[in-house]
């Protein structure tokens, strides 16, 4: 099932989830944008240090990110072609905004490093009485992210409920992070032996 969503206006600054999360993304380490469209989410990682892969099926809005410091992109068609990255191509922070393809759930858990941390914020179901998306296609259903992510990856904040700035709408949002790795002791590179990891949460 195809499944795209986006605002009718594109918004141009980030979104307040990802800034609000975005301190637990390991410094410096690579960003995936997916469904970058004008590269809001790529820029705003990319001035904070994070060599940052926009993909997109754009070629117009990729262009815009030419010669962004930080910033490479990728034309790939994510819902009518195969998934664009390589099995080694991984990374500490995916972000997915306003964008829903359900097939693709897996690679995003699998492009992420160990520790890596998914960003998703999209638009869940309720958003039809506010305006587009209004497709159930287009929407996630009561609980979707966390039944997706079950299993595979920790989850550090959900929300699924209304907001009204950008505009009103009804999302679901989660910050999830990827197990860590293990190092020669057993212990993870996140804990200190005595305690199983913890993250930063800001109100």
């Amino acid at each position: 099932m195809i499944a795209m969503s986006a605002a009718p206006t594109p918004p141009t600054t980030a979104s307040a989830w990802i800034e609000q999360w975005s301190h637990l993304v390991e410094q410096g380490g690579a960003v995936l944008d997916v469904a970058s469209g004008n590269g809001r989410h790529a820029r705003y990682f990319a001035l904070r240090g994070h060599p940052v892969l926009a993909l997109d099926r754009d070629e117009t809005a990729l262009a815009s990110l030419a010669g962004v410091q930080h910033v490479s992109t990728r034309c790939a068609d994510l819902e009518n072609a195969g998934w664009p990255l390589r099995e080694d191509e991984k990374f500490a922070a995916v972000v997915v905004t306003n964008y829903l393809h359900r097939p693709l759930f897996p690679y995003l858990f699998d492009a992420l490093a160990p520790g890596g941390v998914l960003l998703y914020e999209t638009f869940a179901v309720g958003n039809e009485r506010f305006g587009k998306p209004s497709n159930p296609a287009f929407l996630l259903n009561r609980g979707e992210l966390l039944e997706a992510v079950h299993g595979r990856l920790r989850v550090i904040a959900y929300q699924d409920g209304f907001i009204n700035v950008p505009r009103a709408s009804c999302v679901q949002r989660i910050c999830a992070a990827a197990p860590a790795r293990s190092t020669p002791t057993g212990l993870t590179e996140r804990n200190n032996g005595s305690n199983p990891d913890r993250y930063v949460l800001q109100g």
